[in-house]
């Protein structure tokens, strides 16, 4: 099975509707990109406290999540287009279920390894005008996930996205999301998600207060 860079986008900083909250949600579709540690030389991200920085380096939103929005938000539909939850990278094939934590994969000159799922946030609900969409994405796994860059360099639209390297087959996204949403998760559970070495800092910590919290009551 082989999988292509089927879009690239990139964006600047514009204003989000009504109030005016400064963001890099919209984004450009671009042929070509020129990538370094901390993603796609000029793409920019307003809120640098929870977007970007080389633990968010790229983003991915999976084709499928955007057909069960569509399915879920039917007057919707016409605006869930590749690049519209702000990622960078769209391609078929790839989604929460098939994507695992610390996969590495080269595209073009780039290495990049998956460190996290996406957090939806409450801008979600503000572009598209739905109060609800952030929470359909949390409960239905449909989060898309970032990368962090291995090895800097240029990304063509065309390019192959070849799996360099699998951690393991026993936490894709999908699953670590379904184990981290529930309310008091198995303690063997968060275990397996804490001890996957290439998750993302701020996850490990997070994950590592969680475990203790539970294990004292």
């Amino acid at each position: 099975m082989q999988i292509f860079v089927e879009s690239l986008y990139a964006g600047k900083i514009q204003r989000l509707e009504p109030e005016g909250q400064p963001t890099g949600f919209y984004k450009t579709s671009i042929n070509k990109a020129d990538i370094n540690e901390l993603g796609i030389i000029g793409d920019r991200q307003a809120d640098k406290r929870h977007h970007g920085g080389s633990e968010k380096a790229l983003h991915q939103y999976s084709l499928d999540a955007y057909a069960n929005l569509k399915k879920r938000y039917k007057k919707l539909a016409p605006q869930f287009i590749p690049g519209s939850m702000g990622e960078n990278i769209s391609a078929s094939l790839m989604n929460e279920k098939n994507v695992y934590l610390g996969d590495k994969y080269q595209l073009g000159e780039v290495i990049i390894q998956v460190s996290q799922p996406r957090t939806p946030c409450w801008k979600i609900n503000h572009k598209f005008h739905e109060p609800s969409m952030s929470k359909f994405i949390e409960e239905n796994q449909l989060n898309g996930w970032y990368y962090r860059v291995l090895r800097t360099g240029q990304i063509e639209r065309g390019d192959r996205i070849e799996l360099i390297s699998r951690y393991n087959n026993a936490l894709n996204i999908y699953q670590f999301l379904r184990i981290i949403q529930q309310h008091r998760p198995k303690l063997a559970q968060l275990e397996q998600c804490l001890d996957c070495p290439d998750l993302a800092p701020e996850w490990q910590q997070r994950l590592s207060h969680r475990l203790q919290y539970l294990r004292q009551n």
